[in-house]
C-alpha cells in the first residue's frame, strides 16, 4: 500500500554542518570537562573523588565488605552516586567510545524527548543500571564509573521507534527512512519485540556485553571489569520506560514495521490527523 502524500512540493533542506541536539551537546560538554579536571589533579585528589563520587556497591550492602566503613561522605553518597559515577571515566578510550554512542543514541531522543525529559530519562537509566549492579554483586569494593548503563539506556528507548517507517533505520528491510532522528510514530514494547530486527539489535547488544564482561575475550581487546550487568539493567529501563516520556502517538498498527498506512488511514478527506 501506498505511502500517505502531501499537499503540495516538499521543500527540500540541506542537513546543518553540526546538528547535534543541544541537551547531548551539553551532557557530553559536562562528561567531557569532568574528565578533564579530575585529570588534571594529583593522584591522591583523584582517588577522592573516586571514593565521594564512584558507585561503590558496598555503601548499600555493606555486609562482608572490607572498607564501606571507611569510604567518605557520610550518607550523602547513597543518593548522589547512582547519578555522579556516570560522569566519571576510567580513561581516554573509555570516554571516547561513550561520547560515540551519546551521540549516536542520545541525539535521535533528545529530538524527540525535549531537554528535561531527555535528561531524566537517561540518569533514571544511569540509577537502574546501578541499582541492577549492586543488587547482583552485593558489598562489593569495586567501584563503578562511566555512562555506559545510561547510553544502554538511551539505546533501549530508540530500539522503539529506529525501525518504524520515517526512522532512522527504517529502511532496513522496508521503504526509505524519513527523518533521520524522529519518526512521528513508536511502538509497544511487545510489538518492538515482535520485529525481526529489533529482536537481533538487542540479542546482539546483550550477547556483545556478555562476551565482553564475562569472559576473557574483554581482557584480551583491553576492555576489562566491564560491568556488563549495569548496562543491561540501563538497557532495560529505557526499553520499558520509553512510552512514558515519548510525546509522540503510537503506531496506528501497534507494530514496529512500516506503518505510513496507518498514517494514511487516519487521515480524512481533509488530509488533517486523526487521534
Amino acid at each position: 500500500m501506498a505511502d500517505p502524500v502531501t499537499n503540495g512540493p516538499v521543500e527540500r533542506r540541506e542537513p546543518p554542518a553540526f546538528n547535534v541536539p543541544r541537551p547531548v551537546l551539553l551532557l557530553l560538554m559536562a562528561i567531557v570537562g569532568v574528565y578533564l579536571l579530575v585529570s588534571s589533579l594529583d593522584l591522591e585528589m583523584q582517588e577522592q573523588v573516586l571514593l565521594h563520587f564512584a558507585l561503590f556497591p558496598s555503601r548499600y550492602l555493606p555486609e562482608g565488605s572490607a572498607i564501606a566503613h571507611l569510604l567518605p561522605g557520610g550518607a550523602g553518597p547513597v543518593f548522589w552516586t547512582p547519578v555522579t559515577y556516570t560522569f566519571l571515566h576510567g580513561g581516554l578510550e573509555h570516554l571516547v567510545v561513550n561520547s560515540v554512542w551519546l551521540l549516536a543514541f542520545g541525539s535521535p531522543l533528545a529530538v524527540r524527548f525535549g531537554a528535561g525529559r531527555f535528561f531524566l530519562f537517561y540518569f533514571l537509566c544511569g540509577a537502574a543500571g546501578a541499582f541492577l549492579h549492586v543488587y547482583l554483586y552485593p558489598g562489593s569494593d569495586i567501584p563503578v564509573v562511566g555512562a555506559s548503563a545510561a547510553i544502554s539506556g538511551l539505546m533501549g528507548g530508540a530500539a522503539r521507534f529506529v525501525f518504524l517507517s520515517g526512522g532512522p533505520l527504517g529502511a532496513l528491510g522496508g521503504r526509505g527512512a524519513g527523518n533521520p532522528y524522529a519518526p512521528r510514530r513508536r511502538t509497544s514494547v511487545f510489538g518492538a519485540l515482535r520485529d525481526r530486527r529489533t529482536l537481533i539489535f538487542v540479542v546482539v547488544w546483550v550477547g556483545v556485553n556478555f562476551l565482553f564482561g564475562s569472559t576473557a575475550l574483554g581482557s584480551a581487546l583491553g576492555a576489562e571489569q566491564v560491568a556488563w550487568e549495569a548496562h543491561l539493567g540501563g538497557f532495560l529501563m529505557g526499553l520499558f520506560i520509553f512510552g512514558f516520556f515519548d510525546p509522540l502517538r503510537l503506531s496506528p498498527s501497534g507494530g514496529p514495521g512500516n506503518v505510513g498506512y496507518g498514517e494514511w488511514l487516519e487521515k480524512d478527506p481533509h488530509g488533517r490527523d486523526g487521534f
